[in-house]
């Protein structure tokens, strides 16, 4: 709303009554920096005549304008609007307006031009309307002064065009008629009681929205507080019921903070108790893949173990948390570590046929690595050759013994390539044409390398197969070039033949 001129200069002329006069010669000097800081403001690019402080040198032009307003009011005696609100700020704001002087930021200016909403999270807050009020004060007061320097700087023009190009200057607006002392103090003191009453309204209600953002820190803080000290499980069913909502209040800022994954918000509570239950159970000495259940299940424990460290930890300076969530950097990776750890929990750990079969599996890479040294080398080495070979050695595991626990691991990961299992009958196994003449392949060379086993094999059917096993084990690690080590009097042509028919075998296997 347009503001009354004569009310305005009658109030201001009270308050400013001192100020008439000549400019002395250091209020000149301010002057006339704050009309170089005016002509070196940047238009903006989207055509409404507002000024630019997106990019790095607008921004910059602003800053040293909004200083140059600071440093003309101080001199020429412009008293300043009362600052006794920010004793209400937090302390984030208290840090950024630590006392009563000006302090003018171009982020509250442009917050002032952006004056409709504000995104914290993904979600839109309204600046209410008494602040929409105080911002369009605020741009109306930063014109008039625009306008007041302006119209010096055009006089300045005028008057060199009539005394000519040829007359030396000593700068921008060297010759530049000043402004009237009055004139210009009141539109400096006009703007900082604008920028006053819009900073206090707009600084509060950004206060306010980043306290609720920041609700979702602060429940699980104080959950976690509740909880037992152990991350056993709950003893009670209050303390259990407690746990429930902790866990479900971190899936939901996982949603909202973790950028770096998926986000979810269903791993919840049952991937926990699957954990302690497998953690629960006497190591069996009948193999050790066994340990591989304990270590997916350690690691929801671990997990869960580091995000209420992190709570307990952010409970004493919860004012410090970014109300922008993803900008805490250590919040953010103790949710990616949750996410990532309990995402393998709700695949694996809650589903005891696929934990055992990553347990058989495992069991049987390791009894792969005996036959193949070269495996336990590319294992330690992450090498790019072991992401090939492992589901060769996955996939080939299967073939061997179908209905073994290790079939559910193959089907989780190839469900396309079996029929859906049959209600109530967990052994049916009905493979779809392609994956059926795979496991044909496998029959069909295993029995060719039984039947014809390398020197040092023979002797019985164990032994014959266990060599078909290993040839076919080591060609899959190493390649074609591999032989067994009691295969070193084999004949070429009969080498040629063996590693053939393993290759078509591994060429059906890999499709």
């Amino acid at each position: 709303s347009e503001r009354p001129r004569s009310f305005q200069f009658l109030a201001m002329f009270r308050r400013i009554c001192g100020n008439v006069g000549a400019l002395s010669s250091s209020e000149q000097v301010a002057v006339q920096d704050l009309m170089v800081g005016r002509s070196e403001l940047l238009p903006a690019q989207d055509g409404t005549g507002a000024f630019d402080v997106k990019s790095d040198d607008g921004y910059a032009a602003c800053t040293n304008f909004l200083a140059h307003i600071e440093a003309a009011s101080q001199a020429l005696g412009v008293e300043i609007g009362p600052r006794g609100y920010r004793v209400k700020f937090s302390a984030n704001y208290r840090a950024l307006f630590p006392d009563h002087n000006r302090h003018y930021r171009v982020d509250v200016l442009e917050a002032s031009v952006d004056q409709q909403e504000i995104w914290v999270n993904s979600e839109r807050y309204e600046l209410s309307p008494e602040a929409i009020e105080q911002a369009q004060r605020l741009q109306s007061s930063w014109l008039d002064i625009v306008v007041v320097l302006d119209r010096c700087n055009s006089a300045a023009a005028t008057t060199r065009e009539g005394r000519g190009a040829t007359e030396p200057t000593t700068g921008a607006c060297a010759t530049a008629p000043r402004p009237e002392k009055f004139e210009l103090t009141t539109a400096l003191f006009v703007f900082d009681t604008a920028w006053a009453h819009f900073e206090e309204r707009y600084i509060s209600e950004l206060i306010a929205v980043e306290e609720k953002a920041r609700q979702l820190v602060v429940r699980p803080v104080a959950l976690e507080a509740q909880l037992p000290a152990s991350e056993l499980a709950p003893a009670t069913p209050e303390a259990a019921a407690l746990e429930q909502q902790f866990v479900l209040h971190v899936a939901q800022l996982n949603a909202v903070a973790n950028f770096k994954r998926k986000g979810r918000d269903d791993l919840g509570c049952d991937i926990l108790d699957a954990a302690r239950a497998e953690l629960r159970v006497t190591p069996s000495t009948s193999g050790c893949g066994r340990e591989a259940a304990r270590v997916l299940a350690g690691d929801v424990i671990a997990s869960y173990k580091a995000m209420r460290g992190y709570f307990r930890k952010v409970g004493q300076c919860i004012e410090h948390v970014d109300p922008h969530l993803c900008n805490n950097a250590g919040l953010v990776a103790r949710l990616v570590d949750w996410e990532e750890t309990w995402e393998l929990g709700a695949r694996y750990v809650k589903s005891k046929p696929l934990l055992d079969a990553v347990c058989d599996t495992v069991d049987e890479i390791k009894a792969a690595q005996r036959l193949a040294p070269e495996l336990t080398a590319m294992i330690e080495d992450c090498d790019v050759e072991l992401f090939m070979v492992l589901p060769r050695l996955v996939v080939l595991c299967f073939l061997d013994k179908p209905l073994r626990e290790r079939t559910a691991l193959v089907r989780s990961l190839l469900p396309h390539r079996f029929a859906p299992l049959v209600e109530g009958d967990s052994k049916a196994l009905t493979l779809d044409i392609e994956l059926k003449g795979v496991y044909d392949r496998f029959k069909e060379t295993m029995a060719m390398l039984t039947a014809s086993p390398p020197s040092g094999f023979s002797g019985s059917s164990w032994a014959a197969r266990h060599g078909a096993w290993e040839a076919i084990v080591r060609q899959a690690v190493v390649g074609e070039e591999a032989r067994a080590p009691q295969a070193c009097f084999e004949s070429s042509a009969a080498a040629a033949e063996r590693n053939k028919a393993i290759a078509d075998l591994l060429n059906g296997v890999e499709r």
